[in-house]
């Protein structure tokens, strides 16, 4: 039997893909969504030789970028696995290079004679699908409520969308692009809030990090202005390098715009597992660089 093929109890299984930042700069994320996965009943087969999903040069060659992400793909399809990834550029990258070379044959074989000399080869069937699509559509509102020992009430959550998480939007089709809901939707279990604000859809400004320090500090800066405005006792979000900005580098945008914020920052994961009824070092809550202490106290966690 292959790692991923489906057993009789039709439990959902998935390749982890964690891209470049979860394992050395959000453990919090990949610690919180395994114990989550795990009280869902999501089994993560863990695969050593995935790589970078390419994204980083897109821009810069698209064929290396197409490579990179069909060696991750043939990587899975020979685990007999689709791949459930946490990062939402990770996922676009991933499911952006599956459609075409699905859809393209001549481009598909010009990638094989490539991966051939890797000793894979890639038919186009695997599928990819993000964390957080995975609760909404195919573990349920339901079964996720039927989790929840311990209700997050009277804690205020401003969702952060991101701009990967709903893009490739012709691809994904599962929530409206402009006006999403699963993210809401997935923090409103938990018992919390969701807390609308001005620039709800707007860039962490990580996109520009390594071109221009001081403008994606600023758009940073712009979107924890709203978000402590709005009165929000934390950002909910599911993408590694939205964390970065907001939670990592929180205290140089307080430091370069003479301003304080400490505004706590969590993965929907964990947020989830604070529901659940796991402790904040089950969740990675160390590794927070603003810590939920306020949070913590009112779930007793």
């Amino acid at each position: 039997m292959s790692a991923c093929e489906p057993k009789t109890d039709k439990k959902l299984r998935y390749a982890l893909f964690l891209g470049c930042n979860i394992p050395v700069r959000a453990t919090n994320y990949e610690l919180s969504a395994r114990k989550v996965a795990e009280a869902l009943g999501i089994e993560f087969v863990d695969i050593p030789d995935f790589s970078c999903c390419g994204y980083p040069l897109a821009d810069e060659d698209r064929n290396e970028t197409l490579l990179m992400s069909a060696r991750n793909l043939a990587l899975a399809e020979k685990a007999g696995c689709d791949i459930c990834a946490l990062c939402s550029a990770c996922t676009g990258a991933l499911t952006e290079a599956a459609h075409y070379l699905h859809e393209d044959e001549a481009a598909r074989a010009r990638v094989n004679d490539r991966l051939a000399a890797l000793g894979l080869k890639y038919s186009g069937k695997t599928r990819v699908v993000h964390f957080a699509r995975v609760l909404a559509q195919e573990v349920g509102a339901e079964a996720i409520r039927a989790k929840i020992v311990k209700s997050l009430n009277g804690i205020r959550v401003a969702p952060h969308y991101g701009c990967h998480y709903l893009k490739p939007s012709g691809l994904y089709g599962f929530d409206n692009v402009e006006d999403p809901k699963t993210l809401d939707q997935l923090i409103a279990l938990t018992g919390a809030e969701p807390v609308d604000y001005h620039g709800k859809l707007r860039c962490c400004g990580g996109g520009i990090l390594a071109v221009d320090e001081g403008v994606a500090l600023s758009v940073t800066r712009g979107k924890l202005e709203s978000v402590k405005k709005a009165q929000a006792d934390a950002i909910g979000l599911v993408c590694p390098f939205c964390g970065i900005m907001y939670d990592t580098n929180q205290k140089k945008v307080e430091s370069r715009f003479d301003r304080e914020f400490g505004v706590p920052v969590l993965f929907l994961s964990q947020l989830l597992g604070l529901a659940m009824g796991f402790g904040a070092d089950e969740l990675g809550m160390k590794v927070n660089r603003v810590k939920p202490k306020e949070i913590l106290a009112k779930v007793g966690a």
